[in-house]
Protein backbone atom coordinates (compact mmCIF):
# COMPACT_ATOMS: atom_id res chain seq x y z
CA UNK A 1 0.00 0.00 0.00
CA UNK A 2 1.35 3.39 -1.03
CA UNK A 3 0.45 5.19 2.22
CA UNK A 4 0.42 2.35 4.72
CA UNK A 5 0.37 3.60 8.36
CA UNK A 6 0.61 7.27 7.39
CA UNK A 7 -1.70 9.89 8.86
CA UNK A 8 -2.74 12.34 6.15
CA UNK A 9 -4.67 15.60 6.58
CA UNK A 10 -6.70 16.69 3.55
CA UNK A 11 -8.45 20.06 3.31
CA UNK A 12 -11.04 21.03 0.73
CA UNK A 13 -12.80 17.66 0.88
CA UNK A 14 -15.73 18.44 -1.39
CA UNK A 15 -17.73 16.66 -4.09
CA UNK A 16 -14.81 16.68 -6.57
CA UNK A 17 -11.22 15.54 -6.26
CA UNK A 18 -11.15 16.24 -2.53
CA UNK A 19 -13.33 13.29 -1.63
CA UNK A 20 -11.54 11.15 -4.21
CA UNK A 21 -8.19 11.89 -2.55
CA UNK A 22 -9.60 11.06 0.88
CA UNK A 23 -11.07 7.73 -0.17
CA UNK A 24 -8.05 6.66 -2.23
CA UNK A 25 -5.65 7.65 0.58
CA UNK A 26 -7.60 5.38 2.91
CA UNK A 27 -7.57 2.57 0.35
CA UNK A 28 -3.80 2.97 0.19
CA UNK A 29 -3.49 2.42 3.93
CA UNK A 30 -3.57 5.96 5.33
CA UNK A 31 -5.52 7.16 8.33
CA UNK A 32 -7.27 10.25 7.00
CA UNK A 33 -8.10 13.56 8.68
CA UNK A 34 -10.79 15.38 6.67
CA UNK A 35 -11.31 19.14 6.68
CA UNK A 36 -13.90 21.29 4.87
CA UNK A 37 -16.52 23.81 5.85
CA UNK A 38 -19.46 21.43 5.29
CA UNK A 39 -19.48 19.13 8.33
CA UNK A 40 -22.35 17.01 7.04
CA UNK A 41 -20.57 16.30 3.77
CA UNK A 42 -17.24 15.30 5.31
CA UNK A 43 -19.04 13.19 7.90
CA UNK A 44 -20.51 11.28 4.96
CA UNK A 45 -17.09 10.81 3.34
CA UNK A 46 -15.64 9.64 6.66
CA UNK A 47 -18.51 7.18 7.06
CA UNK A 48 -17.84 5.77 3.59
CA UNK A 49 -14.17 5.33 4.46
CA UNK A 50 -15.00 3.52 7.71
CA UNK A 51 -17.57 1.33 5.96
CA UNK A 52 -14.82 0.23 3.58
CA UNK A 53 -12.58 -0.71 6.51
CA UNK A 54 -10.53 2.50 6.72
CA UNK A 55 -9.98 5.02 9.50
CA UNK A 56 -11.00 8.68 9.31
CA UNK A 57 -11.96 11.68 11.39
CA UNK A 58 -13.71 14.77 10.08
CA UNK A 59 -13.80 18.31 11.43
CA UNK A 60 -15.45 21.41 9.99
CA UNK A 61 -12.60 23.71 9.00
CA UNK A 62 -12.40 27.22 7.58
CA UNK A 63 -8.77 27.64 6.51
CA UNK A 64 -9.05 31.43 6.76
CA UNK A 65 -9.10 30.92 10.55
CA UNK A 66 -5.86 29.79 12.14
CA UNK A 67 -7.74 28.34 15.10
CA UNK A 68 -9.68 26.05 12.73
CA UNK A 69 -6.44 24.90 11.08
CA UNK A 70 -4.89 24.13 14.45
CA UNK A 71 -8.07 22.37 15.54
CA UNK A 72 -8.10 20.08 12.51
CA UNK A 73 -4.50 19.05 13.09
CA UNK A 74 -5.12 18.55 16.82
CA UNK A 75 -8.08 16.28 15.99
CA UNK A 76 -5.79 14.18 13.81
CA UNK A 77 -3.10 13.93 16.48
CA UNK A 78 -5.67 13.07 19.12
CA UNK A 79 -7.18 10.32 16.97
CA UNK A 80 -4.05 8.83 15.43
CA UNK A 81 -1.07 10.12 17.39
CA UNK A 82 0.89 11.78 14.58
CA UNK A 83 0.73 13.67 11.27
CA UNK A 84 2.75 12.49 8.25
CA UNK A 85 1.13 14.27 5.32
CA UNK A 86 -0.91 17.31 4.40
CA UNK A 87 -2.79 17.94 1.17
CA UNK A 88 -4.11 21.51 0.89
CA UNK A 89 -6.89 21.77 -1.68
CA UNK A 90 -9.35 24.20 -0.08
CA UNK A 91 -10.60 26.91 -2.40
CA UNK A 92 -13.45 29.20 -3.28
CA UNK A 93 -14.28 30.10 -6.84
CA UNK A 94 -13.61 33.69 -7.82
CA UNK A 95 -15.66 35.70 -10.24
CA UNK A 96 -15.61 34.74 -13.92
CA UNK A 97 -15.02 38.05 -15.65
CA UNK A 98 -12.62 39.80 -17.98
CA UNK A 99 -10.03 41.88 -16.15
CA UNK A 100 -11.45 45.22 -17.31
CA UNK A 101 -14.77 44.35 -15.68
CA UNK A 102 -13.39 42.52 -12.67
CA UNK A 103 -13.70 43.38 -9.01
CA UNK A 104 -10.07 43.49 -7.89
CA UNK A 105 -11.05 44.05 -4.27
CA UNK A 106 -12.70 40.63 -4.21
CA UNK A 107 -9.43 38.87 -5.00
CA UNK A 108 -8.31 38.97 -1.39
CA UNK A 109 -11.04 36.49 -0.37
CA UNK A 110 -9.84 33.90 -2.86
CA UNK A 111 -6.18 34.45 -1.97
CA UNK A 112 -7.04 34.14 1.73
CA UNK A 113 -8.45 30.66 1.18
CA UNK A 114 -6.20 29.17 -1.50
CA UNK A 115 -2.78 30.66 -0.76
CA UNK A 116 -2.88 31.88 2.83
CA UNK A 117 -5.04 28.93 3.87
CA UNK A 118 -2.39 26.54 2.59
CA UNK A 119 0.27 28.48 4.49
CA UNK A 120 -1.77 28.38 7.71
CA UNK A 121 -2.23 24.64 7.37
CA UNK A 122 1.48 24.13 6.72
CA UNK A 123 2.32 26.00 9.90
CA UNK A 124 -0.30 24.01 11.80
CA UNK A 125 1.25 20.64 10.85
CA UNK A 126 4.84 21.77 11.37
CA UNK A 127 5.31 20.69 15.00
CA UNK A 128 3.60 17.29 14.62
CA UNK A 129 5.67 16.58 11.51
CA UNK A 130 8.88 17.55 13.33
CA UNK A 131 7.89 15.16 16.11
CA UNK A 132 7.31 12.40 13.55
CA UNK A 133 10.76 12.94 12.02
CA UNK A 134 9.49 14.61 8.87
CA UNK A 135 6.55 14.67 6.51
CA UNK A 136 5.17 15.72 3.15
CA UNK A 137 3.01 18.70 2.20
CA UNK A 138 1.28 18.94 -1.18
CA UNK A 139 -0.46 22.12 -2.35
CA UNK A 140 -3.06 21.62 -5.08
CA UNK A 141 -2.86 24.43 -7.64
CA UNK A 142 -4.13 24.97 -11.19
CA UNK A 143 -2.89 25.00 -14.76
CA UNK A 144 -4.70 28.32 -15.12
CA UNK A 145 -1.90 30.05 -13.22
CA UNK A 146 0.30 29.44 -16.30
CA UNK A 147 -2.26 29.09 -19.07
CA UNK A 148 -4.71 32.02 -18.87
CA UNK A 149 -8.37 31.24 -19.44
CA UNK A 150 -10.13 34.23 -21.04
CA UNK A 151 -13.15 35.08 -18.95
CA UNK A 152 -12.04 32.66 -16.23
CA UNK A 153 -11.41 33.59 -12.64
CA UNK A 154 -8.28 35.75 -12.53
CA UNK A 155 -8.35 35.79 -8.73
CA UNK A 156 -8.32 31.97 -8.65
CA UNK A 157 -5.34 31.86 -11.00
CA UNK A 158 -3.49 34.52 -9.00
CA UNK A 159 -4.17 32.75 -5.70
CA UNK A 160 -2.97 29.39 -6.99
CA UNK A 161 0.08 31.03 -8.55
CA UNK A 162 0.92 32.45 -5.15
CA UNK A 163 0.46 28.97 -3.71
CA UNK A 164 3.13 27.50 -5.99
CA UNK A 165 5.53 30.33 -5.07
CA UNK A 166 4.86 29.62 -1.39
CA UNK A 167 5.53 25.93 -2.09
CA UNK A 168 9.09 26.58 -3.23
CA UNK A 169 9.87 29.00 -0.41
CA UNK A 170 8.53 26.61 2.23
CA UNK A 171 10.43 23.69 0.67
CA UNK A 172 13.68 25.62 1.03
CA UNK A 173 12.92 26.51 4.65
CA UNK A 174 11.54 23.18 5.87
CA UNK A 175 13.96 20.74 4.28
CA UNK A 176 16.14 20.83 7.39
CA UNK A 177 13.26 19.18 9.26
CA UNK A 178 12.90 16.47 6.59
CA UNK A 179 9.60 18.07 5.58
CA UNK A 180 9.01 18.08 1.84
CA UNK A 181 6.74 20.64 0.17
CA UNK A 182 5.51 20.15 -3.40
CA UNK A 183 2.64 21.32 -5.56
CA UNK A 184 0.47 19.94 -8.35
CA UNK A 185 -0.98 22.06 -11.14
CA UNK A 186 -4.28 20.50 -12.13
CA UNK A 187 -5.96 20.85 -15.50
CA UNK A 188 -9.49 19.71 -16.30
CA UNK A 189 -10.74 17.19 -13.71
CA UNK A 190 -13.52 14.98 -14.98
CA UNK A 191 -16.05 14.46 -12.22
CA UNK A 192 -19.35 15.85 -10.99
CA UNK A 193 -18.23 19.50 -10.55
CA UNK A 194 -16.90 19.69 -14.13
CA UNK A 195 -19.93 17.84 -15.48
CA UNK A 196 -22.14 20.52 -13.93
CA UNK A 197 -19.88 23.25 -15.31
CA UNK A 198 -20.17 21.77 -18.80
CA UNK A 199 -23.96 21.90 -18.54
CA UNK A 200 -23.80 25.60 -17.64
CA UNK A 201 -21.34 26.37 -20.44
CA UNK A 202 -23.40 24.78 -23.21
CA UNK A 203 -26.53 26.52 -21.95
CA UNK A 204 -24.82 29.81 -22.83
CA UNK A 205 -22.76 28.79 -25.85
CA UNK A 206 -25.07 26.35 -27.57
CA UNK A 207 -24.13 22.97 -28.98
CA UNK A 208 -24.20 19.70 -27.09
CA UNK A 209 -22.39 18.60 -23.98
CA UNK A 210 -20.66 15.83 -25.92
CA UNK A 211 -19.43 18.29 -28.56
CA UNK A 212 -17.91 20.45 -25.82
CA UNK A 213 -16.33 17.45 -24.08
CA UNK A 214 -14.87 16.27 -27.38
CA UNK A 215 -13.44 19.72 -28.11
CA UNK A 216 -11.66 19.79 -24.74
CA UNK A 217 -10.37 16.22 -25.09
CA UNK A 218 -9.03 17.04 -28.57
CA UNK A 219 -6.61 19.56 -26.98
CA UNK A 220 -5.23 16.94 -24.61
CA UNK A 221 -2.52 14.59 -25.93
CA UNK A 222 -3.85 11.64 -23.92
CA UNK A 223 -7.22 12.20 -25.60
CA UNK A 224 -9.41 12.32 -22.51
CA UNK A 225 -10.37 14.81 -19.82
CA UNK A 226 -8.33 13.44 -16.88
CA UNK A 227 -10.62 11.61 -14.40
CA UNK A 228 -10.45 13.13 -10.93
CA UNK A 229 -9.65 9.73 -9.38
CA UNK A 230 -6.53 9.34 -11.53
CA UNK A 231 -5.47 12.91 -10.77
CA UNK A 232 -5.99 12.27 -7.06
CA UNK A 233 -3.48 9.42 -7.26
CA UNK A 234 -0.87 11.79 -8.73
CA UNK A 235 -1.32 14.14 -5.78
CA UNK A 236 -1.06 11.33 -3.25
CA UNK A 237 2.11 10.00 -4.88
CA UNK A 238 3.84 13.14 -3.59
CA UNK A 239 2.81 12.25 -0.04
CA UNK A 240 4.29 8.78 -0.37
CA UNK A 241 7.81 7.60 0.35
CA UNK A 242 8.35 7.04 -3.38
CA UNK A 243 9.03 10.78 -3.65
CA UNK A 244 11.22 11.18 -0.57
CA UNK A 245 13.88 13.00 -2.62
CA UNK A 246 11.42 15.40 -4.26
CA UNK A 247 10.78 18.82 -2.74
CA UNK A 248 10.08 22.27 -4.16
CA UNK A 249 8.66 20.67 -7.31
CA UNK A 250 5.52 21.54 -9.24
CA UNK A 251 3.95 18.59 -11.06
CA UNK A 252 1.63 19.29 -13.99
CA UNK A 253 -1.35 16.91 -13.95
CA UNK A 254 -3.39 17.65 -17.06
CA UNK A 255 -2.99 14.84 -19.58
CA UNK A 256 -0.38 16.90 -21.43
CA UNK A 257 -2.64 19.85 -22.26
CA UNK A 258 -0.03 22.21 -20.84
CA UNK A 259 3.63 21.24 -20.76
CA UNK A 260 5.47 23.69 -18.55
CA UNK A 261 9.08 24.48 -19.53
Amino acid sequence: MLLKDKVVVITGVGPGMGQAMAKIAAQEGAKVVLGARNQAFIDGVAADIRAAGGEAVARSTDVTRRADCDGLVAAGVEAFGRIDGLVSSAYIGGEDALFENGDVESWSKVIDVAALGAARMAQAVLEPMKAAGGGAIVNVATMQSLKPLPGGSISYAVAKGAMTTFTRQAAADLGKFNIRVNSTRMGWLWGDPVKQAVKRIVEHTGGTEQDFIDSVAARIPLGVIPPEEECAKSVLMLVSDYTRMVTGAVLDVNGGEWMAP
